[in-house]
């Protein structure tokens, strides 16, 4: 009966590995390999082996084995640990006194290095590089600011070139002024009557009338520099009617009767400026704040006038005025 269980249960067994999923894979037969194979794999190992390797290969493979070297604890059936050993050196401690805390555990790391230059080479590069980044920097600061300061002193030097002309106005206005009220207001008759047909003749031949005005050397130097822009801008203005009724005149054509006015007008002959000045030329080199004081304390002294206060005080004692300069005015 014991027999026919275990052949029973041996059925069963059967059964179950009859009905699971594993699936076997085939063995392949191990394929004999010829001689041509051999023969080609032999070559393939020793020319592998004969080959040199170049340099860079050469420096990856030395900077590889002497990584992992140094990655490696010190074997502690070398000859050198056991000698340490036996001066009192444990895995895993410092060496050296045992007391100290700052001790090192591990070693130092190696730093190869791969130049021909000296030791401190490395650490003098880096000085001079880092001064020069820190001059460059000092250097841009310098910059900006230069640049700040020169357009601020340009701003300035155009608000002081506009007071300037305004106090040259004042004083030409007040200096004209001046002389008109001192020179007899009834003329005669007939230099009325000579000035009105001079003044129609003009009219009538087309030339522009000209004010007869003193010499430039004359005026005040004061303003005599905003007088002389003033015939400069006249002058070009003439030359430029000039040129306009010279296209409709026959330049080969010479009246007679023409006077150098009427020459200068027609073009046929050039105005001349007086461009030799020393005392304007010596005044124009002072400083914008120079000119304007002299200007300003022309106009207090000679009028009774602040610049500042706009205003012409009846005495020479000028009470209210705040001061001289525009500071005091503020």
């Amino acid at each position: 009966m014991a027999s026919a269980v275990e052949v029973g249960g041996g059925e069963d067994d059967e059964e179950e590995d009859y009905m699971s999923m594993a699936i076997a894979e085939p063995t392949k037969p191990r394929l004999k390999e010829t001689y041509t194979q051999r023969r080609i794999r032999k070559e393939r190992e020793a020319e592998a082996k004969g080959r040199t390797k170049s340099k860079r290969e050469l420096e990856a493979d030395a900077t590889a084995a002497r990584e992992a070297a140094l990655a490696t604890a010190l074997p502690q059936d070398s000859k050198g640990f056991k000698m340490m050993a036996k001066l009192g050196f444990k895995h895993g401690n410092a060496l050296g006194a045992f007391a100290n805390p700052n001790a090192r555990a591990e070693p130092l790391g190696v730093n190869v290095k791969e130049d021909r230059g000296g030791i401190g080479l490395d650490s003098e590069k880096k000085r001079k590089f880092r001064e020069e980044a820190e001059g460059k920097v000092k250097r841009v600061k310098a910059e900006e600011g230069e640049y700040r300061e020169r357009v601020a002193k340009e701003r300035e030097d155009r608000r002081l070139e506009g007071l300037v002309g305004g106090a040259m106005r004042v004083a030409e206005r007040m200096d004209t002024e001046d002389e008109n009220g001192q020179q007899t207001k009834c003329e005669g008759a007939e230099g009325a009557t000579a000035e009105h047909k001079s003044e129609a003749q003009d009219i009538g031949t087309g030339i522009p009338s000209r004010k007869a005005t003193k010499p430039t050397k004359q005026i005040n130097v004061l303003w005599r520099g905003l007088v002389r822009q003033r015939e400069e801008k006249e002058r070009e203005r003439r030359m430029r009617y000039d040129l306009h009724q010279s296209l409709s005149k026959n330049a080969k054509f010479d009246d007679p009767e023409e006077d150098k006015q009427d020459r200068q007008a027609w073009g046929m002959e050039e105005e001349e400026l007086d461009e030799d000045d020393p005392e304007l030329d010596e005044f124009k080199a002072l400083d914008l704040v120079e000119q304007l004081e002299k200007i300003v304390m022309y106009l207090r002294q000679r009028y009774r006038y602040c610049f500042w206060c706009k205003y012409e005080y009846p005495d020479s004692s000028m009470e209210g005025c705040p001061g001289l300069t525009e500071d005091d005015h503020d």
